[in-house]
């Protein structure tokens, strides 16, 4: 059986689409933020979440060849 799972790439950068003070008013730690972007070579999604867990799962679910990701901090 094939593994269809994204591969997971490190980044230096990917924009912030939450800003810290947005923080305190999403104590519960449930906001994702999600842009879609198109140009010439495809789709771009970014995303943002307190919750990496879960934005990760949503990304999988489009089906891409990667994923990219960066520590923060």
């Amino acid at each position: 059986m094939a593994d269809d799972s994204p591969e997971y790439r490190m980044v230096e950068h990917i924009p912030d689409l939450i800003q810290p003070e947005e923080y305190e008013d999403h104590p519960e730690g449930r906001l994702v933020r999600i842009s879609i972007r198109t140009d010439g070579q495809g789709v771009q999604v970014i995303g943002d979440a307190f919750r990496p867990d879960l934005l990760e799962g949503l990304l999988e679910a489009l089906g891409p060849d990667a994923i990219e990701q960066m520590l923060c901090g």
